[in-house]
């Protein structure tokens, strides 16, 4: 009998084990089947909690990472939520359940076409997928109440701190790329207030005009 997990159950207690809580998102995490938003091979992974490759030198984050941060914008569904970085839309299914709608940007014209796919066979309806850089935002369709970025840098961009409304949340990594934390922040009268680091991690770069150049390797 294989030991390799092939249920959402068992993703589910893998995040419950991680010290995922927030029971809203479990649910959501048990009815979107992550087998639907893997590269075709990679369907035994699906369940398990390690991130999976998608091409172009990208992984997907992994899902107890993932659940962290959206877990700490504390999301309860009247939200609006900007995402930076779709990949093939995992995370992003996850957010258009637990908030009223989501705009996410990809930077990869083919992975954003996957992700895109991917969303629509899931039926899920309440997702502006846009293709661009994600480091400036999408300030046609801000303020947001929540913003989620899935890469790194030193610092989060001037557009995105802009884009997010008084008292909203943005989870970020911070640092260079490939060791950074993960701080989750909250938009104050003043700027951004940092409430509290989750994790250390390892992300991608995060490539834009107010991040790092193109073409500019991720380090090793």
């Amino acid at each position: 009998m294989s030991s390799v997990p092939r249920e959402p159950e068992d993703l589910v207690r893998a995040l419950a084990a991680a010290g995922i809580r927030d029971e809203r998102l479990l649910e959501a995490v048990r009815a979107t089947p992550r087998a639907y938003f893997v590269p075709a091979g990679q369907e035994a992974a699906a369940y398990r909690d390690v991130p999976v490759p998608i091409g172009q030198g990208q992984v997907t984050t992994q899902p107890s990472l993932s659940a962290m941060m959206i877990e700490s914008l504390g999301l309860e569904g009247r939200e609006h939520v900007l995402e930076v970085g779709t990949g093939l839309g995992f995370q992003t299914a996850l957010l258009a359940r637990l908030a009223a709608d989501v705009v996410s940007v990809e930077m990869r014209p083919d992975i954003a076409r996957r992700a895109r796919g991917n969303l629509v066979r899931q039926g899920v309806r309440n997702v502006e997928l846009r293709v661009g850089d994600g480091s400036g935002g999408v300030p046609d369709r801000a303020p947001y109440d929540a913003v989620i970025v899935s890469a790194a840098f030193p610092d989060v961009p001037a557009p995105l701190v802009a884009q997010v409304r008084r008292s909203g949340r943005l989870v970020q990594p911070i640092g260079t790329g490939g060791h950074e934390q993960v701080v989750c922040f909250v938009r104050t009268a003043s700027g951004l207030e940092r409430r509290r680091v989750l994790t250390a991690a390892r992300f991608v770069r995060l490539y834009g005009r107010y991040g790092y150049p193109h073409g500019e390797a991720d380090p090793l």
